[in-house]
């Protein structure tokens, strides 16, 4: 047999998950976690200059950012808050569960965690509309006609911003979560193939940690 036909016949008796420009699940598990990785770092430098540029500004405009943070609801933040957190969890046990083999219990998990998702969703959506209604905006569009402090539109520029992209981060979790449900339903997770479950994981615990940091910036700053 030719070394090419071998290899070919070596091949096929790997883990179908193994894809054909990687050797072993190893070398591909350690390959795509190192690029996730790389991947949220770029993240965090993304948040990490939104976090400056809003400590910037709000060491300048201290009034006008204490008195703006009292227009958000801290209770629908704080509800979001836990969403999150407990979305986390049932993360961790469907990461759990994939690598159990336990298929039922992947689905489920992974089930909860995108409804959860929805849930976080639908209440910022309120929090959105409450803030439009009363004019609430950055910039330009500031139209809000009760008492308040000048600049106050620098705290909501930064506000929608922040949350703004956070949100899409959501959606696009969701989108992930979606992804591997069908995959899960159709079995095709195991404890012999788990990553793209493992990775899905990674990228909603970031997601849930950038919004840890956003609650308290956002809603209890004094």
């Amino acid at each position: 047999m030719s070394d090419t036909a071998a290899q070919v016949a070596n091949h096929a008796e790997h883990n179908p998950g193994l894809q054909h420009h990687f050797h072993e699940m190893g070398q591909q598990e350690d390959s795509v976690k190192i690029g996730m990785w790389a991947f949220l770092v770029t993240e965090l430098l993304l948040f990490g200059g939104l976090f400056v540029g809003y400590g910037v500004m709000n060491s300048r405009f201290p009034e006008a950012f204490a008195s703006a943070h009292h227009h958000l609801d801290r209770t629908m933040g704080a509800l979001n808050t836990i969403v999150l957190l407990v979305s986390s969890f049932t993360m961790v046990m469907a990461v759990a569960a994939a690598r159990a083999s336990k298929t039922k219990h992947l689905v489920r998990y992974l089930a909860a965690t995108l409804v959860l998702a929805g849930v976080f969703l639908v209440v910022k959506y309120f929090e959105y509309a409450h803030k439009f209604h009363d004019g609430l905006l950055p910039g330009k569009f500031y139209s809000y006609t009760g008492p308040h402090e000048p600049f106050e539109q620098v705290f909501f520029g930064f506000y929608f911003l922040m949350t703004g992209v956070h949100g899409i981060h959501i959606v696009l979790g969701m989108i992930m979560l979606t992804w591997l449900l069908m995959r899960a339903r159709r079995g095709e997770f195991s404890s012999t193939y788990n990553t793209p479950v493992d990775i899905g994981g990674l990228y909603w615990h970031l997601v849930d940690i950038i919004w840890i940091y956003l609650f308290p910036l956002m809603y209890l700053i004094s």
